[in-house]
């Protein structure tokens, strides 16, 4: 058999496969666009790391102290976030770090008590453990051990995370419920273009440190028309993007189009109304938000990448239990990924798809 008629048979098994349910697709997820930008005026269609692009220039040109740095990010880093950005302001303005973290937070941390606004990327949420002390001890307590005479309020990290189809155990991890135990801390999750680009102008500007966490997997998988303009995203602001009666579907970052997903399957195959809240904002989050929908719904389900024991859904399980018990119809249900190290080719058995999601919602609705 010569190599055209083996990739020709190849081919053929592909799509016998796909058409069967069958075939593994990198994605677990159908990206589902904001209905409309956040603010008005002139658009541009981007996917995310476009939109994060445009942020940093903008943060750059609005103030001339504002630094970009970070492993490789000269070049424009391993997902092209800023790219053109060294070129455009400089090297004394953008530049590459050592492959130190902990030096990276530390030296961020130093500029930002400074007054300048440093912006600096850690290449993986995975990778971000060794600046833990830097981030936890440091930048977030500078203004309360110092009587609020030194703050860090102009210091941003930036964080890709999550699932990616391919990405094993370190470099698919969401580590956002270890610094959601950090008073002093902003974190802040986006599920897509104008999401990243509003919240990240908004952290730029915030008078805490801030820690974006970016969805790799959404870099080039979401695709808005994106306002040109600066506007910035408020944080600790939960957002309502499917409105319903009989359950609320909180999640945060990629897993909020999974659940966007299992709630038209859910109203198909099973006739229930689902309320879809994207968290947005990890700390603070919008507790008024949530539990005035579950008040409304009865019913909720909590779904997150992060591992089950201590995930951030716990907080919001604890929270909903004290503020809503006696609204609650049944239990809250978390579906989230499991107590292991994230793995290569079990990735598909690991991540909260849709599939787990939607009988997490039928035994919900059953008990």
């Amino acid at each position: 058999m010569n190599i055209l008629q083996k990739v020709k048979n190849v081919l053929v098994d592909s799509k016998v496969l796909s058409a069967a349910g069958l075939l593994r697709h990198s994605s677990h997820f159908v990206y589902q666009p904001d209905a409309k930008p956040p603010v008005d005026g002139p658009t541009q269609k981007m996917n995310m790391f476009q939109a994060i692009n445009q942020a940093m220039d903008i943060a750059l040109e609005q103030n001339d102290s504002a630094l970009v740095f970070g492993e490789d990010v000269a070049f424009g880093g391993v997902f092209r976030c800023s790219m053109g950005l060294q070129k455009k302001y400089g090297r004394e303005r953008v530049f590459n770090t050592p492959l130190c973290e902990q030096g990276i937070a530390g030296f961020a941390i130093g500029v930002a008590n400074t007054g300048a606004k440093a912006i600096a990327e850690m290449q993986f949420a995975d990778y971000i453990f060794p600046a833990f002390d830097q981030i936890v001890n440091e930048a977030a307590k500078y203004r309360y051990r110092s009587g609020n005479l030194y703050d860090c309020g102009s210091l941003t990290f930036r964080a890709p995370c999550g699932a990616v189809g391919h990405g094993a155990c370190y470099h698919s991890q969401s580590p956002e419920a270890y610094f959601a135990h950090t008073p002093g801390l902003k974190v802040v999750v986006p599920r897509g273009p104008n999401k990243a680009k509003g919240l990240l102008l908004a952290c730029v500007k915030d008078n805490d440190p801030c820690i974006v966490f970016e969805p790799k997997t959404l870099y080039r998988a979401a695709v808005e028309e994106v306002p040109v303009a600066a506007f910035e995203s408020p944080i600790g602001k939960a957002d309502i993007l499917r409105n319903g009666t009989d359950i609320t579907l909180i999640g945060w970052g990629t897993q909020v189009h999974v659940l966007q997903e299992v709630a038209n399957m859910a109203k198909k195959q099973l006739d229930v109304s689902c309320e879809v809240i994207d968290l947005v904002s990890i700390l603070p989050w919008d507790k008024e938000t949530i539990c005035n929908s579950v008040k409304k719904t009865g019913r909720v389900l909590i779904a997150h990448e992060a591992p089950l024991t201590n995930g951030f859904g716990a907080e919001l399980a604890a929270t909903i239990q004290e503020e809503c018990f006696l609204h609650l119809e049944s239990p809250v249900l978390r579906v989230t990924g499991w107590d292991t190290p994230f793995p290569h080719v079990f990735e598909p058995f690991y991540i909260p798809d849709k599939h787990r999601c939607l009988a997490g919602i039928r035994k919900v609705i059953d008990y």
